[in-house]
């Protein structure tokens, strides 16, 4: 093994994990429970060269700042006593160069941590940005087609107003809202540029929230049990309302139709919101990073995402689903990007769970 290995690494005695450790390609770190360097495999020394020498005289999660996204990480897996995921994270370390990083954080016992970094700064290719232009391609062609559809369905809810019971009306006047909340989605999109940025204004995220599960306990969420934990001190996030309800809506609707696919009755999904400190994304330009530290997740107890279709669920025309077309997420996945977020699931039978950050409002966009 490396030079960095000790006689606290809980490999020392398992010769098999000792060479699946060494002969991994990705960079891994065995963290001992103090934080100190307990052990690195070659593909970490490759990566970082002498500064791992310097950095196991040490904490390693000392060497980090306390608003990086890689220390919030290592403790969300001490804290939650699981294997956790982050993706998109800034790795700035001994001086080296600031690169984009998958990373892993899994327990190993004794509190000692496994952690694992994919390096991401040459992954990207133009396919995924490509598809989701083309998702934009397509919602131009059907906007007008979708119109005429939308004024039935409002001028039948209007109706449906005057002769229902008093209890029912709220329900007819969801559906004129809605109806008229898609139209203006639909009359946007007729305009809508590749690059063209959402309206900002400030938003609460938990405003959005409750709009979202109004609209899904009485429709693709009946009969599930729904959770909430919400932060309740979390500041504004800046956005377009209508573009931040159609994001979650599509998520709660997939999380749903996940749930009920349990057929035992015990279906459940989970909204839950955090300010989570360090986690940074990449501006569309790839220039910069940005802030986006508002972080809402989507959880349900479903069979979980298919392996094989894990790498690419965001891009257009791929879905779990028989009769599904695979446009909800790819349409998703372009409006948290248009918003300067960043989106990323991890999943495994009995447990999905979709994470999108968000950017906090700017003092600019705020009300006096």
């Amino acid at each position: 093994m490396s030079q960095q290995r000790t006689a606290t690494s809980p490999f020392s005695n398992d010769p098999m994990k000792i060479a699946a450790f060494d002969a991994s390609p990705e960079p891994a770190f065995v963290l001992a429970a103090d934080g100190s360097l307990a052990a690195a495999n070659e593909a970490a020394e490759a990566l970082f060269g002498q500064g791992l020498g310097l950095l196991a005289r040490g904490r390693f999660t000392a060497a980090l700042p306390q608003d990086s996204a890689l220390l919030g990480l290592i403790n969300r897996a001490i804290s939650e006593d699981a294997r956790v995921r982050e993706r998109g994270m800034e790795i700035n370390l001994f001086g080296l160069t600031p690169f984009e990083a998958d990373g892993w954080a899994a327990p190993l016992g004794g509190g000692a941590l496994l952690l694992t970094l994919h390096d991401r700064s040459g992954d990207r290719s133009g396919n995924e940005v490509a598809g989701l232009r083309s998702v934009v391609g397509l919602g131009r062609m059907l906007a007008h087609e979708i119109k005429n559809p939308l004024a039935g369905i409002r001028g039948a809810a209007q109706l449906l107003k005057t002769g229902v019971r008093a209890d029912d009306i709220p329900l007819a006047q969801l559906i004129v809202d809605e109806t008229d909340r898609v139209r203006r989605l639909v009359d946007r999109m007729e305009a809508f540029a590749d690059d063209a940025p959402p309206a900002r204004s400030p938003i609460n995220i938990h405003q959005v929230l409750d709009r979202v599960r109004a609209l899904s306990v009485n429709g693709v969420a009946e009969g599930l049990v729904f959770r909430e934990r919400f932060d309740p001190s979390l500041p504004p996030t800046s956005g377009d309302e209508d573009q931040l309800i159609q994001i979650f809506l599509n998520l709660v609707k997939n999380a749903a139709e996940a749930a009920h696919a349990r057929r035992d009755g015990r279906g459940e999904i989970s909204i839950q919101t955090s300010y989570r400190h360090g986690v940074r994304v990449r501006s569309t330009s790839g220039q910069s990073l940005r802030g986006a530290p508002l972080e809402v997740r989507i959880i349900d107890n479903g069979p979980g995402v298919p392996a094989h279709l894990r790498e690419s669920l965001f891009q257009p025309f791929v879905t779990t689903k028989p009769n599904g077309v695979g446009l909800g997420l790819a349409l998703v996945a372009k409006l948290v990007v248009a918003h300067g977020g960043h989106i990323d699931f991890e999943s495994e039978p009995g447990r999905t769970m979709f994470r999108v950050s968000l950017p906090i409002a700017s003092d600019e966009e705020r009300p006096e």
